[in-house]
């Protein structure tokens, strides 16, 4: 018998020596030792303090506000008024992944999210596919959502001390700058809480989310006051292929909603907490969307949106004629930005913290402080590494290359739900997908269309960051996987 935490011991898998490659790419990692080895780092462990509110906090903190507050300004010209389907389509393909990442996180409540569950359910090649894709969703994410958050920080010195922050230190070069400071630093600010712990770092997050929530309830209710009929007509300008191509540049807008996942082993009670604080996130999130962008391109035309990412602080003002209004908007979003940055980075570490416990990323990841139960130099590498694109890379590249990560992982999640359905029925399920197995057939597909929204340039900038990922697992975590030493 083993005792409770303990890692069961690894029974080598009887090698083919005709297909050792093949092997390799495929073993995988049995659910029992995931879930057993559950917050075991290097040198420490991680503590299990999250409650369920907590944990929906931590999703609406790394989903709400990126899309609304940023990328909206990047989306409506695109669809016209027929933004707000995009907003719809957009979380109905989150929704139809969100039912299989609930029922994984039921089952499998480890951190490393879809990585995790790939590796128990399609091995380990895919499993770092979807972990590399993860690190361009979460990493990445986290350096676009700062580039926009220098933009709402000069509205706010603007309208409170009146001047902004010079164009050649707060935008990034191309965009008429050379560094984007003021991403740098929130990214820096963001290190700084999260060296804390788990349950300070919820502290802070929920009073973040507060913040927003409240000053997106706002921005309805003025908004609304300026609305205009005629803003609506020629609902649709660019027919359904601009609604479609909104919509795949609006899907960054949910990322994060999947952040409770990454949590799964600093939740209290990860089985029962997990799959509800994921399905309750994103329905707030996507309630709170629809009804800012309509009133958003209500209050505006749309094609005055485009250039601009600052586009709900100049509505206030232009609906109340005062500033103070933008103000107040502006300051709601700088601190909805920053919760954004602060809970993705989280769920970033804990991805890559997973990775490294497997051995497919270098150790230094999976370390963990005794005192604060967080790993630190996880923490500061991967804030270091997303600063650097935060200051240096303009957002609208950084969004799409994002999406497109995100829909790949999200699509390897669809696959894994009915893999372990099949293979595994025996297991205790928490929460199980409705109207099985078409709904996670729906979720693949939906990504999949949404993939093809994207544009070209995208794809190749995924493309290349698959090679360099490639290259690293066969020049590197192919040897050093856990799974690969206890076979020798």
């Amino acid at each position: 018998m083993l005792d409770h935490g303990q890692a069961p011991p690894l029974t080598p898998e009887p090698s083919r020596p005709a297909r050792p490659l093949l092997h390799s790419l495929i073993r995988r990692k049995p659910v029992e030792r995931l879930v057993a080895e559950g917050g075991q780092g290097e040198g420490g462990s991680l503590r299990r303090s999250l409650t369920m509110w907590q944990l929906t906090m931590l999703s609406i903190g790394a989903t709400l506000g990126t899309g609304i507050f940023v990328v909206l300004g990047e989306a409506a010209p695109l669809a016209g008024p027929a933004v707000t389907i995009s907003f719809v389509i957009a979380g109905v393909t989150a929704l139809l992944s969100a039912l299989s990442y609930a029922e994984l996180a039921g089952s499998i409540p480890v951190s490393g999210s879809s990585y995790s569950y790939s590796y128990a359910t399609m091995g380990e090649l895919v499993a770092w596919v979807c972990g590399w894709c993860l690190v361009l969703e979460y990493g990445v994410s986290v350096a676009a959502v700062a580039v926009g958050w220098g933009e709402y920080l000069n509205e706010l010195l603007d309208g409170t001390l009146g001047f902004t922050i010079p164009e050649a230190i707060s935008s990034p070069y191309g965009e008429g700058g050379y560094i984007n400071l003021p991403a740098l630093v929130v990214v820096l600010l963001a290190m700084v809480f999260l060296m804390g712990g788990a349950k300070e770092s919820a502290r802070v997050n929920s009073i973040m989310v507060g913040v927003k929530i409240v000053t997106l309830l706002l921005f309805i209710g003025i908004g609304f006051m300026g609305v205009k009929s005629g803003n609506y007509s020629n609902f649709a300008p660019m027919g359904q292929a601009g609604i479609s191509a909104a919509a795949a540049t609006l899907f960054f807008s949910y990322i994060g909603f999947d952040a409770a996942s990454t949590a799964g082993e600093e939740a209290k009670n990860p089985k029962r907490d997990l799959p509800r604080a994921i399905m309750l996130s994103l329905a707030i999130v996507t309630l709170l969307y629809v009804l800012v962008a309509f009133v958003a391109v209500g209050a505006m035309p749309w094609q005055d949106f485009g250039g601009t990412e600052a586009a709900l602080a100049q509505i206030m003002k232009d609906v109340t004629g005062q500033s103070f209004w933008g103000v107040v908007l502006a300051a709601g979003a700088v601190i909805a930005i920053a919760s954004v940055v602060f809970a993705v980075l989280f769920g970033q570490t804990r991805i890559l913290f997973a990775m490294s416990r497997d051995g497919l990323v270098p150790k230094v990841f999976a370390k963990v402080n005794k005192k604060t139960g967080a790993p630190r130099a996880n923490v500061v590498i991967v804030s270091l590494f997303c600063g650097a694109l935060a200051a240096f890379i303009p957002l609208g590249e950084l969004a799409n290359a994002t999406s497109i990560g995100t829909l790949f992982a999200f699509a390897l999640v669809n696959v894994a739900v009915v893999i372990l359905r099949y293979t595994r029925p025996e297991m205790n399920r928490t929460f199980k997908v409705m109207l099985f197995p078409v709904t996670p057939a729906l979720g693949f597909l939906a990504c999949g269309y949404m993939m093809y929204s994207l544009p070209a340039a995208t794809w190749i900038v995924f493309g290349g960051w698959m090679v360099v990922g490639l290259v690293f697992y066969f020049g590197y975590g192919i040897r050093r996987s856990r799974l690969a030493t206890a076979e020798k």
